[in-house]
């Protein structure tokens, strides 16, 4: 009788286990997509807001070069200076990208990850 019981209790606390390990499973399946998907739409709505800006910034430009080469009567000279701005901004944000760049992302991602909402 004591063994009957001893094999019925193993079975039922392998059932147990079973059922924790399947639980635990779909748990990260769920948590795996959570973040999946919030890093996505994030990376969406981050591309989405570069596109708009980068129209508005490509129009600006091109209405500044005109202004400029208006001014100084020479189109390309309005278009070298609008191009020698965005050289000398380039070559600032070349300086400042670790500082800047990977601090934010890097802080985003962290908030996204490790978040239990």
């Amino acid at each position: 009788m004591a063994f009957e019981e001893l094999k019925e209790n193993t079975e039922d606390i392998q059932e147990q286990i079973q059922a924790y390990i399947q639980s635990n499973v779909s748990y990260y399946k769920l948590w795996g997509f959570k973040v999946a998907m919030k890093s996505t739409t994030m990376i969406l709505k981050f591309t989405l807001i570069f596109l708009c800006l980068s129209m508005v910034l490509l129009f600006c430009s091109i209405a500044g070069a005109l202004a400029i080469g208006k001014y100084l009567d020479s189109y390309c000279l309005g278009f070298l200076i609008i191009g020698g701005i965005y050289l000398l901004l380039s070559g600032l944000l070349f300086t400042i990208r670790d500082k800047f760049f990977e601090g934010s992302v890097l802080e985003k991602f962290s908030e996204i990850f490790f978040n239990d909402d």
